[in-house]
């Protein structure tokens, strides 16, 4: 197995323990900013490590449909990692409980969608 696609789950497993915990703010939180700090260095480490003029401008897999899912996935994972940091901000500022709600519903919907990333990026892994 790759380092990055262990590196992926990893972060994965993470963010899963950190919606377990989510009632222990003291390791929630730490466990969160873990995972986006992984998730964003992420793109710097594959582009340090990967060939990858030959493999998507030579190969043309630049044109493959599933390069491009993965993308939209990755950029909707951070999207709603924004939007979580903006609502749990939100919420623990001033008690909002609609905040409290949708951050809760938010992190369901990160937990599919990058489960779907590391399905993809597994794919991709050559």
């Amino acid at each position: 197995m790759p380092i990055s696609l262990g590196l992926a789950a990893s972060s994965y497993m993470l963010m899963l323990i950190a919606y377990k915990l989510s009632k222990y703010r003291y390791l929630h939180i730490p466990l969160m900013v873990t995972v986006l700090a992984i998730d964003l260095a992420m793109p710097f480490y594959l582009y340090q490590v990967g060939n990858w003029e030959q493999r998507l401008i030579d190969q043309e897999e630049i044109f493959s449909f599933l390069v491009w899912m993965h993308l939209g996935l990755i950029i909707s994972v951070y999207v709603l990692f924004a939007a979580q940091i903006f609502t749990a901000v939100k919420f623990l500022r001033g008690g909002n409980a609609d905040a409290r709600e949708q951050h809760r519903l938010q992190g369901r919907a990160a937990i599919w969608i990058k489960a779907l990333v590391v399905i993809t990026g597994a794919i991709l892994v050559k």
